[in-house]
């Protein structure tokens, strides 16, 4: 890399650095301030005086610090991977604004130097940019999915905490339901089974005190069953129940949004399940492969809509940059958003794997022609 590689991608990094530093103080500023009076009272509840007294307002202003810190750095990690399309195209434009600034575009024309040369370190950066970007989805929303589920009252804690589990149906066409689910623990407490004929006619129910999963199935504490076949039936000991419904299953059920935060292997692991397919509906499958595939989708868009809209600011004159910029804002939006939704969205006709693509398949043409267009 030479120093005017180097020169050019350090200032690209610092330009999305900033970015990312000020869009990222916006979010949390504008939360805080909506959620002011909670982060407080958390604050004062959890920040007692060592003498069970009020604490002062020092303490309560640090522990309230500390509680957005806590809430919001797993956040910020998940944004980084959604706004990233973004910050690559704005830390562009104003790197490009300040070369033609400064007339270092003009200075390496002078010198016979291409303007898509200047371009390169940032297209360079913006693919590190991108490898990063999968790597968070692959290694570290994983570890700290369970932190994105919390609300504002649950800013300090790192448990997901018990909850009911509604009527869910196995593979095997049985029906749970229990008072309390501890995912932290992997226990279910007040379990209720119905077991269903092919016919979906109750035969069987099993109750439990308590159940802990074990290797494919649930193993039960006081656990009795009661056969519906046999009139009068008397309750008989139960202590396993074979099922694919083991507590990450049912962790996504009471959490919509936690499938978009699992590796490549874990949603590879659920989609290859044995019995999945008929467990969970068509269209949960589909979800799960274009969150999959999509992420790569997502990041070829990202560095074609950055292709797209860096030739607004190489300019082979000095000018004013305002209407450059005000022209490429509404293509950099249309190029991220039809990249986002398009990844999205179902296609009949086209599988989840093909689907996602075709958003990169629509912007690589007018990434060509854009490139083309640049006279240098």
């Amino acid at each position: 890399m030479t120093l005017l590689d180097r020169a050019i991608a350090r200032t690209y990094l610092l330009n999305v650095a900033v970015l990312m530093v000020i869009i990222f103080s916006f979010v949390v500023a504008v939360d805080v301030s909506l959620n002011f009076d909670t982060f407080v009272e958390l604050a004062v509840l959890r920040g007692g005086a060592p003498g069970g007294g009020e604490p002062s307002a020092l303490r309560t202003g640090l522990v309230a610090c500390a509680l957005v810190v806590d809430l919001w750095w797993p956040r910020l990690v998940q944004l980084f991977g959604l706004m990233l399309g973004l910050m690559m195209i704005g830390g562009a434009g104003f790197t490009l604004a300040q070369m033609v600034r400064h007339r270092e575009l003009v200075a390496m024309l002078a010198g016979g130097i291409s303007l898509w040369r200047a371009a390169r370190p940032i297209l360079v950066c913006a693919v590190g940019l991108s490898l990063l970007q999968l790597a968070n989805h692959e290694f570290v929303l994983p570890r700290i999915a369970p932190l994105l589920t919390r609300d504002h009252k649950q800013a300090g804690e790192r448990v997901l905490g018990a909850a009911r589990i509604r009527p869910t149906a196995d593979a095997g066409g049985r029906v749970f339901r229990a008072e309390s689910f501890d995912p932290d623990a992997g226990v279910i407490r007040g379990l209720h089974v119905l077991e269903r004929d092919e016919f979906g006619r109750a035969t069987r129910s099993i109750s439990a005190a308590e159940a802990v999963y074990r290797e494919k199935g649930w193993r039960l504490t006081e656990g009795y069953a009661v056969s519906f076949r046999e009139a009068g039936g008397v309750p008989q000991p139960e202590a396993f129940i074979p099922t694919d419904l083991d507590p990450a299953s049912l962790t996504l059920r009471r959490f919509v949004g936690y499938r978009s935060n699992l590796s490549w292997r874990q949603i590879g692991e659920m989609v290859s399940r044995p019995g999945e397919s008929s467990e969970r509906s068509a269209g949960l499958i589909e979800d799960l492969e274009r969150i999959r595939y999509g992420r790569l989708s997502v990041a070829a868009c990202n560095l074609l809509a950055l292709v797209i809209c860096v030739p607004f600011f190489l300019r082979r004159e000095p000018a004013a940059m305002l209407g450059p910029a005000l022209r490429c804002a509404p293509v950099a939006v249309a190029s991220l958003m039809g990249g986002v939704l398009g990844t999205a969205a179902a296609i009949p006709g086209l599988p989840p794997q093909v689907s996602v693509f075709v958003p990169a398949l629509v912007l690589l043409p007018l990434a060509i022609a854009s490139a083309t267009s640049v006279k240098t």
